[in-house]
């Protein structure tokens, strides 16, 4: 039974949708292989029966792009068991994120970094693949959904395989995790805490305005 006190490591799947040809061509033309589609979608039941609020999600997104835009938006190839993101596996960066209605959707780059180089010998061989976040939060049962807490916080996103069966990562995805979603804040640099509190500031000032 989940309590809505406790802290896990939450992970989400989309499938990716490329093209084998384009590949391909961006390896014969020595260009960076990139890859779009949805990250996310917010306010929907999803395959791990969670629903992610449209306001949380949307704040996350907000502080992870100063992230984007300084070029640090980096995942790994497979979910860690970890909330921290390990550079020694990075194979892929987030380049860019935009909202449609209630999906997200953002641009990927491979990375030519050892993980990078096997995620590209993957798409070459037209291996199906997922992109998948990663974050930490509190869950609070309703009914048969689990909704998403205000103590979320997102950490990437990573590449997957896709589950042969839904709910396939429940092992990993229902991990409960010591570390809590304010100590992952705290492990974030000094301007991306910053970033945090003046987006929630103007948020709430938003908020009160409307």
């Amino acid at each position: 039974m989940i309590s809505a006190d406790e802290q896990y490591l939450l992970t989400e799947y989309a499938d990716i949708d490329y093209s084998r040809e384009l590949i391909k061509e961006a390896i014969g033309e020595n260009k960076p292989i990139t890859l779009t589609g949805v990250m996310q979608r917010a306010g929907t039941l999803n395959q791990n029966k969670r629903i992610y609020p449209r306001h949380i999600l949307e704040r996350e997104v907000d502080n992870y792009m100063k992230i984007v835009n300084e070029d640090r938006a980096v995942g790994e190839l497979d979910h860690p068991n970890e909330s921290v993101v390990e550079l020694k596996n990075a194979s892929h960066i987030v380049r860019e994120l935009w909202w449609d209605g209630d999906d997200l959707l953002g641009r990927i780059e491979v990375l030519t970094t050892p993980c990078g180089k096997i995620l590209q010998a993957l798409l070459e061989s037209g291996v199906k693949i997922g992109i998948s976040s990663r974050g930490v939060g509190s869950l609070k049962k309703q009914g048969d959904t689990h909704m998403v807490e205000d103590d979320y916080v997102l950490i990437c996103w990573d590449i997957v395989s896709e589950p042969s069966t839904p709910g396939a990562f429940v092992v990993r995805e229902g991990k409960v995790v010591s570390v809590s979603s304010n100590e992952v804040v705290n492990s974030f640099n000094k301007t991306d805490r910053l970033n945090r509190i003046l987006n929630s500031i103007s948020t709430n000032i938003e908020a009160i305005n409307e």
